[in-house]
């Protein structure tokens, strides 16, 4: 490996992406504030029924309701966790908005389902997730009974503040899809069980992701969003109507579903912080390996088959391309470079074997641990200090020395999934990770206080 700058390893490691839209996100938090400055002025000197600030913001007020959104669950044996989950959207949207399709369950999913007042119906063969969604939306006539749609995994439970925050962005005529603020369901592991370690990986991720990314790409100069998770997320149908939500050939459906509404230039893809909605996620090395290597497959199968236009969208998915080959590639040498440096110091022995030598010599010519304390090591327990900072959630801290090695199975798989998608032709059949008894409790709290209610709507178990 040739040597370059501590600098442009922590870049390069750090990501360009963080960079660049964390730098935006920036710029949107002083656009935003900008914004709401100039609307008290208005409103202070009698300017506040002015139409240029509703340009700026989403109105309050009006526009989609949560009467006018249905909601789509797809189910395959989700006994444990669909309860929880329809409790909680029982406590947002009335039960006869609640579409259940169940794709090929051998459990109680249809019954639990129904037990709710929801309504069911199951698929007459396997589809997987994304041809259980094509086949719910069909069946139900989702697409001429209501504004919008949301799709939501049954192991997902809304926050008290959901639509609070996703409702105004709706407002706007031009956002075609709100994307949901995911976060990670702690309550059902114990704490010091090594699971831990899985899921505080793939939360920090989240909030890398959402906080310092996504966030800086769903600004509205600039609407570049390159993920709406299926999670989560409130379509309008005049939108999804022109999305086939099951393509061949394709792993998952999301990065699909988002690239068409660039591709077809279908609206812009709102998203905020506030929006939060808790998911499973696994909780053992096998299954976090199993649903990374599907999410990252899907990602470089739709990159394959995407013809966009040479917008800001589009290079930002270009960069992300580059970033993560990249980034991978030096993520997984200079672990394996400083694997071998531990090694060459704890059996010095091994130098007397003539290849071995050989290569040690390379490597300390190239490399140094203090390279990857300095341009790898300290730099991630930065970023993991930050985000336990931001995230108020200290837990961070006690997994802190794993989430590199958990990064560097990240990079494997991100590589594996960029041959495989050239070989690999998807089935969709549902590969859902183990999942774990949700505790009763219709309403997720959330720590951040909402800024207007939905529709309001009458509720109580059928």
């Amino acid at each position: 490996m040739p040597s370059m700058p501590t600098w442009l390893l922590v870049l390069l490691i750090m990501g360009v992406n963080l960079t660049l839209w964390g730098g935006l996100g920036i710029v949107r938090l002083l656009d935003e504030a900008h914004v709401r400055v100039r609307l008290g002025r208005r409103a202070s000197t009698g300017w506040g029924d002015s139409e240029e600030p509703r340009k700026l913001l989403p109105r309050r007020g009006g526009g989609i309701g949560a009467a006018d959104i249905a909601v789509l669950v797809p189910a395959h044996n989700e006994s444990a966790v669909i309860g929880a989950a329809l409790e909680s959207l029982r406590a947002h949207f009335p039960a006869t908005n609640i579409h259940v399709v169940s794709d090929n369950s051998s459990d109680d999913t249809e019954e639990i389902a129904r037990s709710y007042g929801a309504r069911v119906v199951a698929t007459p063969s396997g589809r997987g997730k994304a041809g259980a969604l094509a086949f719910g939306v069909e069946h139900f006539g989702l697409l001429d009974a209501f504004e919008a749609v949301m799709i939501i995994d049954a192991d997902t439970r809304l926050t008290e503040g959901y639509l609070h925050a996703a409702l105004p962005l709706l407002d706007d005529p031009d956002v075609a899809v709100v994307a949901g603020c995911a976060e990670t369901d702690w309550e059902t592991t114990k704490t010091f069980s090594p699971g831990r370690i899985v899921i505080a990986h793939r939360s920090r991720l989240y909030a890398v992701v959402q906080r310092f990314v996504k966030y800086g790409q769903a600004g509205r100069l600039v609407n570049a969003v390159q993920i709406v998770p299926g999670f989560a997320s409130i379509y309008r149908t005049r939108a999804l109507r022109h999305i086939r939500v099951d393509p061949p050939g394709v792993a998952i459906e999301d990065f699909h579903m988002t690239f068409e509404i660039y591709r077809q230039r279908l609206g812009r893809v709102g998203f905020s912080t506030r929006a939060v909605a808790r998911t499973q996620d696994p909780d053992s090395l096998r299954d976090y390996i199993k649903q990374t290597r599907r999410w990252s497959l899907g990602f470089w199968q739709t990159v394959r088959r995407y013809r966009g236009r040479p917008d800001v969208f589009a290079w930002g998915v270009a960069v992300l391309i580059v970033e993560l080959v990249i980034s991978s590639v030096i993520m997984l040498a200079t672990g394996l470079g400083a694997l071998f440096l531990l090694l060459a110091e704890a059996a010095p022995s091994l130098d007397l074997i003539a290849p071995f030598f050989d290569l040690h010599s390379w490597v300390v010519a190239h490399f140094s641990l203090t390279v990857f304390a300095m341009g790898i090591l300290l730099p991630d327990l930065i970023l993991t200090v930050v985000v336990a900072a931001v995230e108020r959630r200290a837990l961070y801290l006690l997994y802190a020395l794993f989430f590199l090695p958990m990064r560097m199975i990240d990079s494997a798989v991100i590589l594996w999934a960029l041959g495989a998608s050239w070989l690999t032709r998807s089935s969709g059949v549902w590969t859902s990770p183990t999942r774990r008894a949700t505790p009763p409790g219709s309403v997720v709290a959330t720590a951040v206080p909402a800024p207007r209610a939905p529709t309001e709507i009458q509720v109580g178990k059928a």
